[in-house]
């Protein structure tokens, strides 16, 4: 199966950028309600993926330098990013995204000159597997009956 299949376009996905203030990522994480995003850059390439966490850590460890008044004055290229969530080409195949998708929440998804394209939720994925899990245990139940009535 095309990752395309799963595949969510970059306009629905929330992105920031790395010239993006430390409070206007805090804001969009928290309106969404996600815990990370990806981080897309000048040339749309994907630059990688920031999480609370990463937010959180660079605060801690400033100081008291970057309080939670003074976040629109650091940008977010100033945060070290601690995750490096992998992405995927659009023409990787299934097994490739399942294996990323074990380990992040969602997978970044670029094309062939690593422009970012889109994002695979990991709950998508999921989904997918479930369907050939309950399909498998219709057909076990399935074969189990037609023998139990011979």
């Amino acid at each position: 199966m095309n990752i395309a299949f799963f595949l969510l376009p970059k306009q629905e996905v929330v992105s920031v950028t790395m010239d993006s203030t430390l409070r206007q990522t805090l804001e969009r994480m928290e309106y969404h309600r996600y815990t990370a995003v990806p981080i897309v850059g000048k040339n749309g390439e994907y630059a990688g993926t920031v999480t609370e966490g990463d937010l959180l850590w660079y605060m801690k460890n400033s100081g008291g330098k970057v309080t939670f008044e003074n976040t629109s004055k650091f940008l977010l290229k100033e945060v070290p990013l601690k995750v490096h969530n992998k992405p995927v080409s659009i023409d990787a195949n299934m097994e490739d995204l399942i294996n990323l998708a074990k380990v992040q929440n969602f997978v970044p998804v670029v094309d062939d000159m690593n422009r970012f394209i889109g994002i695979v939720r990991r709950s998508q994925i999921i989904e997918y597997c479930e369907k050939f899990v309950s399909r498998e245990s219709t057909a076990s139940e399935e074969t189990k009956a037609s023998i139990e009535t011979r």
